[in-house]
């Protein structure tokens, strides 16, 4: 059976109801909006195609729409926005993994924490470790981080 290649949703989005369309690389770079993608959420919309703009950003997803905004994307386009730091978020407020957790990753995500702050705390007194990233001064020595972890385990 050969593949067939599609060159766009536009060849295939009449079969489907609903899209989990990534949002860095594919919406933005970062800096600015692709300009294509924001033509093909508008079209997705005037067929009433459900979306969903997802991130594995470390975030609450009001911060990405935030982010979003700032890049000039219309708010229409925003009613579903959802990032990990969101599912993050839901699972700290469940307590699933245990009320107490250790923090591992820069400062720049302390957003996805400040609801949670009093349940920060050492590795030796942790239930669980929260990793979103490396720390800004130890990006490059993965040995700093097989230490701190073998130290307490």
């Amino acid at each position: 059976m050969k593949t067939k290649l599609i060159k766009g949703l536009s060849q295939v989005y009449d079969k489907y109801d609903a899209f989990f369309i990534d949002l860095w690389g594919v919406i933005h770079n970062g800096i600015n909006l692709y300009p294509g993608a924001i033509n093909v959420l508008e079209n997705l919309s005037k067929q009433r195609k459900r979306f969903v703009l997802i991130s594995n950003a470390p975030r609450p997803s009001n911060s990405v729409k935030k982010y979003l905004i700032n890049l000039k994307m219309d708010n229409k386009f925003l009613e579903n926005v959802f990032t990990s730091g969101e599912a993050a978020i839901k699972t700290l407020r469940k307590n699933v993994y245990g009320k107490k957790f250790y923090h591992l990753g820069p400062e720049r995500d302390k957003d996805l924490i400040v609801e949670f702050k009093e349940n920060k705390t050492t590795l030796e007194k942790c239930d669980f470790i929260l990793c979103t990233g490396l720390f800004e001064d130890k990006k490059s020595s993965l040995v700093y981080y097989k230490n701190l972890l073998k130290e307490h385990t």
